[in-house]
């Protein structure tokens, strides 16, 4: 069970290295999505199923699903397209663009929230245009689209960047040389390379726009059945002490971060098993 590979470490170390691990990811994670999985199942089956098919429930539903389907596919041709342009191009603010990139990870998303009121709320700047056009976008669904899109914006172009780097353009040019299209290029040669990365990243997209809690709670405006979220929803029902209702919510949207990990684990497989068959295939060829 205890391999000694590596590079000289004793095996106590080891040991206690991998048991501390097991002990934090049980302490922090495991035992806490059990509580939520027992309180959601505590009253029973049907107090579960009413709590999930309550019309505000469904509407919440609907609405992360709603958002997710929007999102994910525009972060997706953002991230193939920021990707391209930095692994294959040279040119000069290069390395500002991949920090700028990466900064809805370091900005917090309830300030990303705030972005938005100050640009599209009443007193914002483009507020009294779009009041006078009709146009709502703060406390309506387009303000939760725009900024579940900012702190989503990075995982696309995360995972597919680094890969496209690593691989190089040498075989895109030689498609191009041999009188291919650009899109027949990158269908034909690009895609099943970065396939399994875009699926993954798009897959974590998709769970964080699901969960997104800061931004959303922003600019949402907490409407019960237009403009609430299942992470709005759940805290809603906490907040009115329907613990059970809140736990049942919970256990959902936590049952799809974990569908959700164990995609990517798949992913992850599929990708190692295809790296395998390649290198099989090209040693059993003849020199």
């Amino acid at each position: 069970m205890w391999s000694d590979r590596g590079i000289g470490e004793p095996i106590w170390l080891k040991r206690l290295a991998v048991i501390g691990t097991v002990a934090v990811i049980t302490v922090m994670l495991i035992l806490p999505l059990a509580v939520v999985f027992t309180e959601a199942a505590a009253k029973g089956r049907a107090f579960l199923l009413d709590a999930l098919t309550d019309p505000d429930a469904l509407a919440a539903i609907r609405l992360s699903l709603l958002v997710a389907a929007i999102v994910v596919p525009i972060n997706t041709v953002f991230g193939l397209a920021a990707a391209w342009a930095v692994s294959h191009f040279r040119f000069a603010g290069r390395g500002l663009l991949v920090a700028v990139m990466e900064l809805p990870f370091a900005v917090s998303p309830v300030v990303s929230g705030l972005i938005y009121v100050l640009m599209f709320g009443l007193q914002g700047w483009c507020g009294p245009w779009l009041a006078a056009h009709n146009i709502h976008i703060i406390f309506a669904v387009p303000g939760i689209v725009l900024s579940t899109l900012f702190v989503t914006l990075p995982f696309v172009a995360r995972q597919v960047a680094p890969l496209m780097q690593s691989l190089g353009v040498a075989e895109e040019e030689a498609a191009l040389t041999l009188g291919a299209s650009p899109w027949q290029m990158f269908r034909r040669v690009t895609l099943p390379k970065i396939r399994w990365a875009l699926l993954t990243g798009m897959l974590l997209c998709n769970a964080r726009a699901m969960g997104e809690f800061g931004a959303v709670s922003v600019v949402s405006g907490h409407i019960r059945g237009l403009t609430n979220t299942m992470p709005l929803h759940i805290e809603i029902l906490y907040n009115e002490y329907n613990l059970a209702a809140a736990f049942g919510m919970a256990a959902l949207l936590a049952a799809m971060a974990i569908a959700t990990i164990v995609l990517r684990m798949a992913l992850e497989w599929q990708h190692r098993r295809s790296l395998a068959r390649g290198t099989a295939a090209m040693g059993s060829m003849p020199a």
